[in-house]
Formats: C-alpha cells, sequence, structure tokens
C-alpha cells in the first residue's frame, strides 16, 4: 500500500489559516478608491514617480539588454500596438511592458521604496503606459492607477519584507506582478470580484531571484512582472478565475514565498496612508546600499581629497551591504553597481555616480582599480543600513573621518524636482536631444489633466 510522503514532513513555521480576506480587501480598495482621494503630496510624488522612471526607460533604450530583449520578442513578430521609449520600434502591449521594464532598472537608476527596497514604478509604470496608449486612456486615469497599483506592490512588500527579501527573492519582481495586475484591474474599470482574481492570477507569477543581481536578468524581473500583472488583469477581464484567497491562504503568495506575513501592513490605514509617499530617487546609479558611501567619498573630494593622496579608504557598513555590494574586482558596468568599493572610487574621483562611471570602460580605467583595490571594506553591525561611516587614510598620516546618516535622495535628504529635472536631462538628451526632454518633463508635469496618453508616448520616441 502506498503512503504519502507528506505525512512525515515537518514545517517550521505555522500556516495562519485565519488570515484576514487580504485579496478582497485590496481588490475593493483598488476598484472602489475615488479618483484622486489623495492629498496633493501624494499627487506630487505620483507625478515625480512617472517621470523618474520614464527618464530612466529611456536612458537605457539603446542599452545591449533592451536590444536582446527587442530581438527576442519581435521573433514573435508582434503588433505595433505600444511604443518602445527612447526607440523607433513599436511592439504589443505585453512586449512593450517587458522591455520598457526591462530598460527602465537596466542603469539601475529607479524610485526606491526604502522600506523594502521596492523599485515600485519598475513593474507598475510600463504595464500601464502600454495599456492606457492602447486603451487612449487619460493622464487622471493612469495616474490613480499608478498610485493604487504602487500601494498593492508595497504594501505586499510590507507584510512578508525583509523574511522574504533574506531568502532570495527579488522583492521589486515577486510583488510587482501584484501591483502591476492591480494597476491593470483599475485602468481597465474592473469591479472588484475580476480585479480580485486578476491579484490572484498574478499571485502564481511572482519572478525574481537575487542570484541574478549583477547581470541582464535583474533587470528583466521588472519588466516580466509587467507583463505578468497586465496579462493577468486581462485573462481576469474576460472572465479567467483564481482562487479568491492567493495572496493569504496557508498555500497562498504571502505564506509560501515568506516565513514572515504581518496582514496588518496590508490593510492598516488602508486609503488614508499611501505608500508611493516614501517612495525616494536616486542621485546615484547602483544599489541603494551602496549610495552612503558614495556619498561620503564625493564629500571627502569637495573637501579636496584627491585620489593621488590616498593610503586606504577604511569604510564601515551594514552587514547587508558587502553581502549585496561585496564585488571587489567587477569585470564590467553591470558588476560595478554591486561593488561598494567602485562606488567609493568613482565618488572620490569624479565626486559623482551617473551611468556614464558605471561604463565599462571607466570600470577597467587604471586609476579607478588603483583606488577601488585601496578600499577597505568591514562590516560594523552598528552602522545602519542607510549609513556609511568613512575615514580617508592619506600619504602624509592624515586620517580624515566622514560619517553619512542619510544619503542625498532618502526620505531625510530628497532630491528636489530640481535635481530630478537634472537628471532626467542627464538620461533623456543623449537620446531625444535636450528641447524634446524639456516638453517631456512638461507634459509630465501636467499628465493628470491629459486626455490621453498617446501623445506622451509618441514625445518619448526618437
Amino acid at each position: 500500500m502506498a503512503t504519502s510522503h507528506h505525512t512525515a514532513r515537518n514545517t517550521t513555521v505555522q500556516a495562519d489559516h485565519h488570515a484576514p480576506p487580504i485579496t478582497q480587501l485590496l481588490a475593493r480598495f483598488v476598484a472602489t478608491h475615488p479618483s484622486r482621494g489623495w492629498s496633493d503630496a501624494v499627487e506630487h510624488e505620483a507625478h515625480r514617480t512617472l517621470l523618474n522612471w520614464l527618464g530612466c526607460a529611456i536612458g537605457a533604450a539603446q542599452h545591449e539588454a533592451t536590444a536582446a530583449a527587442l530581438a527576442a520578442c519581435q521573433v514573435l513578430q508582434p503588433a505595433p500596438q505600444a511604443a518602445l521609449l527612447g526607440r523607433r520600434e513599436r511592439v504589443d502591449i505585453g512586449s512593450a511592458a517587458l522591455i520598457n521594464g526591462i530598460a527602465s532598472h537596466t542603469f539601475d537608476f529607479d524610485d526606491t521604496h526604502l522600506k523594502t527596497i521596492i523599485h515600485p514604478a519598475g513593474p507598475v509604470a510600463p504595464a500601464l503606459l502600454a495599456l492606457a496608449e492602447l486603451t487612449g486612456a487619460s493622464g487622471r486615469a493612469l495616474i490613480d492607477a499608478l498610485v493604487l497599483g504602487i500601494d498593492v506592490s508595497c504594501r505586499m512588500g510590507n507584510v512578508v519584507y525583509p523574511e522574504h527579501y533574506d531568502r532570495g527573492w527579488h522583492i521589486t519582481g515577486s510583488t510587482g506582478t501584484l501591483g502591476a495586475a492591480a494597476a491593470c484591474a483599475r485602468l481597465l474599470g474592473l469591479d472588484e470580484q475580476r480585479t480580485q482574481m486578476a491579484l490572484g492570477i498574478a499571485a502564481s507569477q511572482p519572478v525574481g531571484l537575487r542570484e541574478q543581481f549583477g547581470s541582464m536578468t535583474k533587470p528583466l524581473h521588472p519588466g516580466a512582472a509587467a507583463r505578468a500583472g497586465l496579462m493577468s488583469a486581462l485573462m481576469a477581464q474576460h472572465g479567467y478565475t483564481a482562487s479568491s484567497r492567493a495572496l493569504e491562504a496557508p498555500r497562498g503568495f504571502a505564506q509560501v514565498l515568506s516565513t514572515k506575513f504581518d496582514w496588518r501592513e496590508a490593510t492598516d490605514d488602508l486609503g488614508q496612508r499611501f505608500e508611493i509617499s516614501f517612495n525616494t530617487y536616486k542621485p546615484f546609479a547602483c544599489g541603494i546600499v551602496i549610495h552612503p558611501s558614495i556619498d561620503a567619498c564625493a564629500q571627502l573630494r569637495e573637501q579636496g581629497i584627491r585620489a593621488e593622496q590616498i593610503a586606504s579608504i577604511e569604510l564601515k557598513v551594514h552587514p547587508l551591504v558587502l553581502e549585496l555590494t561585496g564585488k571587489k574586482e567587477p569585470a564590467d558596468g553591470l558588476q560595478a553597481k554591486f561593488s561598494v568599493y567602485h562606488g567609493c572610487a568613482v565618488g572620490l574621483l569624479f565626486g559623482r555616480a551617473g551611468e556614464a562611471e558605471f561604463a565599462d570602460a571607466i570600470v577597467a580605467r587604471e586609476d579607478v582599480v588603483a583606488l577601488r583595490r585601496k578600499v577597505v571594506a568591514s562590516v560594523d553591525t552598528s552602522v545602519a543600513e542607510e549609513s556609511a561611516d568613512v575615514t580617508a587614510v592619506l600619504l602624509d598620516g592624515r586620517r580624515v573621518h566622514l560619517f553619512v546618516e542619510h544619503a542625498t535622495g532618502s526620505m531625510q535628504r530628497p532630491l528636489t524636482d530640481a535635481a530630478l529635472d537634472a537628471k532626467f536631462h542627464a538620461l533623456v538628451d543623449p537620446v531625444l536631444g535636450a528641447a524634446r526632454a524639456d516638453q517631456l518633463i512638461s507634459q509630465g508635469r501636467g499628465l493628470a489633466a491629459a486626455a490621453d496618453l498617446r501623445g506622451l508616448a509618441a514625445l518619448c520616441q526618437p
């Protein structure tokens, strides 16, 4: 007689069989929350979020990762339904969501919800923009859907972070699928029941492994999440069904993918507190945990310290910094984005760390390599994730110490609108020109008043 292997299996985490109906509650929120049902500050942040995302996507339009993804999609002979940002080609909306999502994360320069390290716009915005272009949706409808979709992905991130992330999931992709599905369901005008189905379908499609950090597959995660979320909403619109408890059930999204599931994070202040309010924008084109170290080294440069004076740079950081960005000898720009050593070197050498400072040629430059090798990084559990303790040891014996508690671009030191505009120009000018970039900034700021998104999509193409 056959016996079940399941009877002997032990589980280290007790399943919660009495979880609140999270899937239903979030679906009702997405389907029924009033248009622009939030403060002026939230509305302003939504426009900043979209504009920052557009700049990142356009900036990487010609990157080899974007080109490779497009070549693969073209094998499928896609219908020309939607624009590719920063390129002349048009593809089907699923491929547009995928490719624009990949492009927006390729430089690792996109927005960050610091509580979870989610890049909120990456999966949600490309799905929405493609769908809005096809359906002729208004700017108001897109902004509404963006705020609500980001709220779903970040709230579900709050539910499972950090255990979900520590397990190895790239949380931007895994929860981003849910956010993209919610946003597209809202844009399509789905009712509560079909929105619930969209979330259920999306819950079976988490994407993203942290093992892929430093490769082209990391930016695949938000792109694939965008496409999966878009398809989930379209399938739900046409009657496809899923579990109505897909997020909270013992064998559902949260309890399968994490050992922590704090349901209050999904429902507390729902409709009053919006997670997009806690979005931040990067001044440096790399992993967020490197930013305090770069900031400190750039400040050393401002004080007159130069690379030729350096004997060593002593760096004390939180354990997560070296876990995520401990590559001492990055081989190319993608790997350098996960090297705190490279970040410190370019911060001191150039006083900045934009995409240009992560070019393959810069990574291999002799003076950069030499300075990188003088960085001595060590773990200090008294240093917070968002901080860095840096001491420049000079050849003449002097020691110059700096402690950065919060880096530029953090919630405590946010980028101004003017700084975001400058970042946008640096990304978009080489692709579309400064005049077009100015037009996009103007249209992006007033997007909620736009009758439809087709004009914006056209401006984003050469």
